[in-house]
């Protein structure tokens, strides 16, 4: 693992001023306190802690050793009071050396020295308390850092496999649906069937080719329905009809792929399927604002047994749209007059 210092620019700066002012405090007191000549109080506190701050990075190594979760509380407070002790020890017998070569006159540095030694050994494990401190709070910050990303990911993990099982759930419906119609026709209208087979393929290799949830144009999902409407019209010939009204600027805005057919699905499985007259399907796509707003609609046959439906593929849509947009679009459902109305309202990315 990296020294967390060096892992952000912010923190060194921060840790180098903590350092300036520590500094330029303890020169304060020791020319208070000990009125000693002011070459000795630079001298020793541009040392001191030119040597303590290095050693404070150092400490970062063992201290990580020593917080692993192997080791016993016990045995991390013995450690951490044992690096304390050398620290402070190596930190006083450093400085002292460095000030004798620093400043010759041994005498008066002698007593200097004297004079200020409780003074460092109390400083100096307060500051080695407060290193160990920043430490704790900068490992604890991280592991929660790493947890959130860990969470997240996991997250996108199960929000795109529940995206593909509920893709998967569309699929199959509409294909069995097709190739159950196919078999019948190959023998009773061979030309229909070849052409079902032809729009089929044309609209599996939208379906297969597109990846996972990555959006698609308007315009593209709409050349699919088109082609989901012609093999069910082959199907169910006049009983079927359809029409669009769609704004030009709609069709460059992007949706999750396969979006709409279900919702086609619907309006073909409890309004064509169940009725003896004619069906028509109305699609009425505008934008404007921050939003495109889809209106798909169809008539049915009162009282047919599967108009009302058991919600499924509306349930499909909506949970998509909340995995996709995250709570940002919309779907209304009504039923007036035997009209059956979904309308759609989707940010425009």
């Amino acid at each position: 693992m990296k020294h967390p210092l060096f892992q952000n620019k912010l923190r060194m700066v921060v840790w180098w001023l903590t350092w300036l002012v520590l500094s330029l405090g303890q020169l304060l007191l020791y020319y208070i306190v000990y009125d000693r000549n002011i070459n000795y109080n630079i001298a020793d506190v541009a040392v001191s802690f030119i040597i303590y701050s290095g050693i404070g990075i150092a400490i970062w190594y063992p201290f990580r050793f020593f917080n692993s979760r192997t080791i016993k509380s016990v045995m991390l407070v013995t450690n951490i009071l044992l690096l304390g002790a050398a620290v402070i020890v190596t930190w006083i017998v450093l400085s002292r050396y460095l000030l004798v070569i620093i400043i010759p006159d041994s005498a008066e540095m002698e007593l200097y020295w004297e004079a200020t030694l409780p003074y460092r050994a109390g400083s100096g494990t307060l500051i080695f308390g407060l290193i160990i401190l920043t430490y704790y709070l900068i490992m604890s910050m991280s592991a929660l850092a790493e947890k959130k990303a860990r969470e997240a990911k996991l997250e996108a993990v199960i929000r795109d496999t529940e995206l593909r099982m509920l893709r998967s759930q569309i699929n199959p419906h509409f294909l069995f649906n097709t190739l159950n119609s196919i078999s019948s026709l190959t023998v009773t209208n061979p030309e229909k069937a070849r052409l079902m087979v032809i729009k089929l393929s044309d609209f599996m290799r939208y379906s297969l080719s597109s990846k996972d949830e990555q959006p698609v144009t308007l315009e593209s999902e709409m050349e699919n329905i088109r082609l989901y409407l012609d093999i069910e019209k082959v199907r169910f010939g006049d009983r079927l009809a359809y029409e669009e009204m769609i704004e030009k600027e709609c069709l460059k805005i992007k949706i999750p792929v396969l979006l709409l057919q279900p919702l086609y699905e619907n309006a073909v499985k409890h309004g064509v399927h169940e009725s003896t007259g004619t069906i028509k399907i109305t699609t009425r796509i505008t934008c404007g604002g921050k939003y495109v707003r889809i209106d798909i609609g169809n008539n049915y046959e009162a009282g047919a047994v599967s108009a009302m439906g058991t919600g499924t593929g509306l349930a499909n849509v909506s949970k998509r749209l909340d995995l996709y947009y995250g709570g940002n679009a919309s779907i209304n459902v009504s039923r007036e007059n035997n009209l059956f109305r979904v309308v759609l309202n989707l940010p425009m990315e």
